[in-house]
């Protein structure tokens, strides 16, 4: 009598990447844009490199900053006071120049109506709590 014959299952190769994972970062032409903005001259290519790599590191480390604000407080969510915390630390709020100010003076019009509470038509606050 014949036999069938059974398939053989063949174990699957695991595909590694040879690349370490990368993180995320922010847009080279935010940084770039932005940058020249605030600068309003010539900028060379060498100098957009540098100022890129430093956005990159201030920005990891302001996440690590608020990540152990969060975890010291025993949450695991970030939230607006661990900012404004951050923000007393490196001396941008002040009591002379409150959170509301900074985004008023700094933050797109759309931006500011996300962030700070306004009193519309009919006494409704916007945005609501």
């Amino acid at each position: 009598p014949l036999q069938l014959l059974q398939p053989k299952t063949v174990p699957k190769k695991l595909k590694t990447s040879q690349r370490e994972p990368r993180e995320p970062q922010m847009p080279r032409s935010l940084i770039n844009d932005t940058f020249r903005h605030y600068v309003k001259m010539p900028v060379t290519r060498d100098a957009l490199k540098i100022v890129e790599k430093c956005c990159n590191k201030y920005f990891k480390q302001l996440s690590d900053d608020l990540e152990a604000y969060a975890h010291h407080a025993g949450r695991k969510t970030v939230e607006e006071a661990d900012l404004e915390v951050l923000m007393r630390r490196q001396k941008l709020v002040t009591d002379k120049m409150p959170l509301n100010v900074l985004i008023e003076n700094h933050l797109p019009l759309e931006y500011r109506k996300l962030l700070i509470p306004v009193a519309v038509s009919g006494n409704k606050v916007i945005p609501s709590k």
